[in-house]
């Protein structure tokens, strides 16, 4: 049997590794895309279209792939732990994310090459504690875009702080100029389902009779005086308490000390933040002064006895200097703004 020469083992082997290398071109060339698929397989698997991601997902889709990828990720970072702490807003947050995702799905339903490029994500602190750590995660609300060129994930863009205050339309906004792709109307659900809404239907089409005879009548609670002065004082209150900025910035009527988880703080000093409970405490004592005011001009004045007259009022303006001064307190306290009354230069 002849000797097969070195120069033609040479050869065989060359020929041997092009061929694996043509056979294995399509498998590492279709990773990518496989991926891509894997991410749009669980995508349609969710009901809000947002993929639960965990350590193993992480390294799948991101840490263990070459760049650049074909999507993005848009992760959000969540502790169950945490959702009873009102002043993170995180079960919020994850709601308005929830509304991000599907609106994008439902808006890019016919482009599939939109869909395939971004994917909502989140990850729970507890089952993900590795991937926190890489991506530097220390505190929460917080979300991250990885997008097709990150390598280090510590690399990737934060959602800045600021943008979570019109929510799920400045997720959209945040997401929209860093990655140029449509995300289209926040659709919201209806607050009331089809069959509420019949209930609701039939039952005031039954009360119509009835109201309208009541109506006829003057027997409704719009013509009772009483009714129109409680809810003037309701709206006095409504107004001066700040309660449309507590509902608006959705804040909490009072947090739980740092230092003392044991004791609650009603009264935040700084001028950019305010509770609930702040809010009332100051609206309910303007509304003293208020009431007490309507009580002197309207009641007192049909009082016939001048020294009742003048004991009732010289009680009023007293609480009322107390209620006004407490204000002016709180406002100082709070703000570190004076208030400082000054005489008349006459007077001097």
């Amino acid at each position: 049997m002849a000797a097969i020469s070195g120069e033609t083992l040479l050869r065989l082997a060359v020929a041997a590794a092009a061929a694996l290398l043509l056979l294995l071109a399509p498998a590492l060339a279709d990773s990518d895309a496989d991926r891509a698929a894997e991410l749009l397989s669980l995508q349609s698997r969710s009901k809000s279209g947002v993929i639960h991601l965990d350590d193993h997902s992480i390294s799948r889709f991101l840490t263990s792939t070459k760049t650049p990828r074909s999507y993005s990720l848009l992760i959000f970072f969540d502790a169950t732990q945490l959702h009873d702490k009102p002043e993170l807003h995180l079960q919020d947050l994850r709601r308005e994310f929830s509304l991000v995702a599907s609106s994008f799905v439902a808006n890019n339903a016919d482009d599939s090459s939109s869909r395939s490029k971004l994917f909502f994500c989140d990850l729970e602190f507890k089952e993900s504690q590795s991937s926190f750590a890489q991506f530097g995660v220390n505190s929460l609300p917080h979300i991250r875009l990885v997008g097709p060129e990150v390598k280090s994930l510590k690399d990737s863009e934060q959602m800045d702080q600021g943008d979570f205050s019109r929510m799920a339309e400045s997720m959209g906004e945040f997401i929209e100029s860093r990655t140029r792709l449509r995300i289209g109307p926040i659709t919201r659900p209806p607050m009331l389902s089809k069959t509420q809404i019949t209930i609701i239907v039939a039952l005031v089409l039954i009360w119509l009779p009835f109201a309208a005879k009541k109506v006829l009548a003057g027997e409704t609670l719009l013509h009772d005086k009483n009714v129109w002065l409680i809810s003037a004082v309701f709206v006095y209150f409504f107004s001066v308490a700040g309660t449309m900025h507590n509902i608006i910035r959705k804040m909490p009527m009072f947090l739980v000390d740092r230092n003392d988880p044991s004791k609650l703080v009603f009264f935040y000093q700084g001028s950019g933040m305010q509770l609930g409970a702040e809010g009332f405490a100051v609206g309910f004592l303007y509304t003293i002064v208020g009431l007490l005011l309507a009580l002197m001009t309207h009641l007192l004045v049909r009082v016939r006895s001048v020294n009742v007259q003048r004991l009732i009022m010289g009680s009023a303006l007293l609480v009322s200097f107390w209620a006004v001064k407490k204000v002016v307190y709180l406002d100082n306290w709070k703000t570190g703004y004076g208030i400082h009354g000054f005489w008349p230069s006459s007077w001097n």
